[in-house]
């Protein structure tokens, strides 16, 4: 039978242990309880998405290359127009 130093050692280790796994299990609660309440938080804040945010990007660009391309057609039109009309 262990008694003395030896056991209260021991005893000394196992609560530890299970102190620092109810710690480690406080933490993860606390965790996910943080990341729920961030989630909400960013939900009722009406952002966008990444993924959105960049489609809705590159039909701006698409759109405004467009943009450009007809707005140097109709000048070359305009052009054209103003020559065969002196």
């Amino acid at each position: 039978m262990s008694t003395g130093p030896n056991r209260l050692f021991d005893e000394f280790a196992k609560v530890m242990t299970d102190a620092a796994g109810a710690a480690q299990g406080v933490r993860k609660e606390f965790e996910t309880a943080a990341r729920a309440q961030m989630e909400r938080i960013l939900n009722s804040m009406d952002l966008v998405k990444r993924e959105e945010f960049e489609a809705v990007r590159e039909m701006a660009i698409a759109a405004r290359d467009e943009n450009e391309a007809l707005a140097a057609r109709l000048e070359k039109l305009e052009e054209l127009l103003a020559s065969k009309t002196s």
